[in-house]
């Protein structure tokens, strides 16, 4: 009986952990899909370089960079480039990157083109001095509790 169990959980774990399939596209490269839900599910499983060399340059690209010039987290915005059930193009697909990784997709209905200029990054420095911000001085300083008053019974 054991031994029977053993095999039967042996046989359905291997599809409760595959990684969806990217499809093989022209000279065997894989190729990341472009409708909503194979989308999702296939581009958790690519890097940046990856989704450059298929889909290009994004049309908006937020970093965030540490003073010492690595990018921590990334904002891609697409145009025009997944599509729903129906066929129908979402006119914005936003990547949101933590360090080489897709950590978020947001499909969008409104074109991005007027509202972002077409590249940003911002410094991300530490404040290194807490008496600069009394907020934090607090936290390494508690202030004392307010004396209790005594009463006698």
């Amino acid at each position: 009986m054991k031994a029977l169990f053993l095999a039967l959980s042996l046989a359905l774990a291997g599809p409760a952990f595959a990684q969806p399939m990217l499809t093989d596209g022209p000279q065997g490269k894989s190729e990341i899909p472009t409708t909503e839900k194979e989308f999702v599910e296939g581009i958790k499983t690519v890097n940046k370089d990856q989704i450059l060399e298929q889909f290009g340059e994004p049309h908006v690209r937020d970093d965030v960079v540490t003073p010492d010039g690595e990018v921590i987290a990334s904002v891609w915005h697409y145009r025009y480039l997944n599509t729903d059930e129906s066929g129908s193009y979402y006119k914005t697909t936003e990547l949101d990157f933590v360090r080489d990784k897709v950590v978020m997709v947001v499909f969008m209905n409104h074109d991005i083109a007027d509202e972002a200029p077409p590249s940003r990054e911002y410094d991300v420095t530490p404040k290194l001095d807490p008496s600069q911000d009394p907020d934090l001085l607090e936290e390494i300083e508690p202030q004392p509790y307010p004396a209790v008053p005594q009463y006698e019974i």
